[in-house]
Parts: structure tokens; sequence; C-alpha cells
């Protein structure tokens, strides 16, 4: 019985050994790999600040003359101010919309029985499956038909409704007990105070998540405002992007700036609600 006994006691530390061994090569991987998608990034920001940088320089994590002149150039001698604000706010109000609509719809479908409300749901679900390429001609041609090419509204509508926002905050309003229901109506309760009070409070997670995806597909849209916009004062920041492509081709400071302009909103509201994201996923069972 000793024997057994120092044997499973010098089997304890040896498991901790191994089990920390996994953890050091596990945080090891983890570190490597965020090295590896965070230097693109930096790389950006270093080229930006480095005046006369190109591609087949000798690359140098520390400038020898940074400079902050082709943000400079940027701001004065192009529209890129105008091209900011364009952007930021179809973005907000795309977001906004698709808030409103998704989870009003989202309530509809977790609150409201009603017949065939399956086959309804799982329709508009499908219609996810359909690529953007195949509704781009359509789309113009009702656009067109109502006087909104070569308009922000133009731009707007398409995206005012999401398949995908109805479905994440339908799942998150499934797991709100009904019990919650059932006492605001005892009190008097319909279903816009259920709605506005009490299941939109407890899917607060779930609606950054969706602010999150709804800003940045918005932000990086390029086909469509690509196909409807004409104006040079009406760009989004993806076309000037690319149209700067043409005008600053050996310039890569002032390209790599515009670049890291565009990146700095999603950064910011990412790692604003980074820990809401998480959980909103986490709480709808998506993976």
């Amino acid at each position: 019985m000793p024997e057994a006994t120092n044997t499973a006691a010098l089997a304890v530390p040896t498991a901790r050994r191994k089990l920390k061994s996994w953890q050091i090569v596990l945080v090891v991987a983890v570190v490597c790999g965020a090295c590896v998608m965070f230097f693109p990034f930096l790389w950006t920001f270093i080229t930006s600040v480095s005046p006369g940088a190109g591609l087949t320089a000798t690359p140098k994590l520390i400038p020898d003359n940074p400079s902050l002149g082709a943000y400079e150039l940027l701001f004065s001698k192009t529209k890129f101010p105008r091209v900011i604000a364009n952007s930021l706010g179809l973005a907000v109000a795309t977001t906004l919309l698709q808030l409103l609509t998704s989870s009003l719809a989202a309530y509809v479908f977790s609150r409201m029985p009603f017949p065939g409300r399956g086959a309804v749901f799982a329709l508009y679900l499908a219609t996810m499956m359909i690529p953007m390429q195949v509704l781009m001609v359509p789309l113009f041609v009702q656009m067109r038909d109502l006087g909104l090419v070569d308009s922000y509204l133009g731009v707007l509508l398409p995206g005012v409704a999401s398949a995908f926002g109805v479905f994440l905050l339908r799942q998150a309003m499934n797991t709100v007990p009904r019990e919650l229901d059932e006492a605001a109506r005892l009190d008097g309760a319909g279903h816009l105070r259920i709605f506005g009070q009490i299941v939109l409070p407890l899917v607060g997670p779930s609606l950054a998540t969706l602010t999150v995806f709804s800003f940045m597909s918005s932000w990086n849209a390029f086909l469509w405002p690509l196909v409807i916009l004409r104006s040079e004062e009406l760009k989004t920041l993806p076309l000037a992007l690319a149209g700067m492509q043409g005008q600053y081709t050996t310039q890569w400071d002032v390209m790599m700036a515009g670049s890291v302009i565009s990146i700095l909103p999603m950064l910011a509201i990412y790692l604003f609600a980074q820990k809401y994201v998480i959980q909103g996923v986490a709480n709808t069972g998506i993976k």
C-alpha cells in the first residue's frame, strides 16, 4: 500500500508537467499564429509612413525617415474626407436599418406563432444561399426604374434587411424565457413593450454582434456601389482605393495610407464590441 501511494504521488506531478508542456506549446502556437495574422497590418502601416516605399524595396521594420506625408497628401489633394464621410454615413445607416428590421422580424419568428411560420423562416434563410452576383442585374433594373441610380438611397436599399441578422437575433430571442413575456402580459404589456423593454435588453450581445457584422459588410462593400454609383462625389472608400491604384501606381506609401484609414474604423468597433461579439456568438450556438 505505501508503494502504491508513492507511485500515485509521483504520477500527479508528472501529469501536471505534461499539462503545462502542452499549455506552453499551445500558447506558442497561438502567439505565432497571431504574429502571422498581424504582420500584414503592421507592414501596411510601416509602408504608409515610409516615403517613396515600393513593393520591391528591402523590408525595414523601422523606416529610415518616417513621415506622415502620405496622409497629408490624401486629405489635401484628394477627396478622401468626402469619401470617408460617404462610407461612414452609408455604413451607419445600413447598420441601424438592419438592427431595426432584423430585430422586429426575429421577434415575430420567435414570439408570434402563425400558420406556416417554420416554412416562411426556412424560405427566408434560403435567400442567404443566393450570391449577390445573381441579384445584381435585377437589382440594378429595379433601382433604375425607381430612379435611384447614382444615389445614396440606391446603395442603401438592398442592404436594409439581412437574413443572417434575423437568424442571429431569432436564435438569441429563443433563449429568453417565455415566463418573462407572460409576467409582462399580466401587467398589461403588449408586444411592443415586451419587445423593447424585456427581449431587446436581454439579447444585447447578439445586437452588438450584428452591429459589427453589418458595419463591416457595408464599409467593405465594393461590387454593388461600383455598379450603382457614377459620380465622383458619391464614391465610397473601397471605390476610391481602387481608383487610387491607377493614380498613385508607384506611390505605395499613399496607397497604404488609404488602406490604414479604411482599417481603423472596423478595428475600433471590433475592439469596443469584442466581448459582446464573443458572448453573442456563444449564446446563439453559432460555431
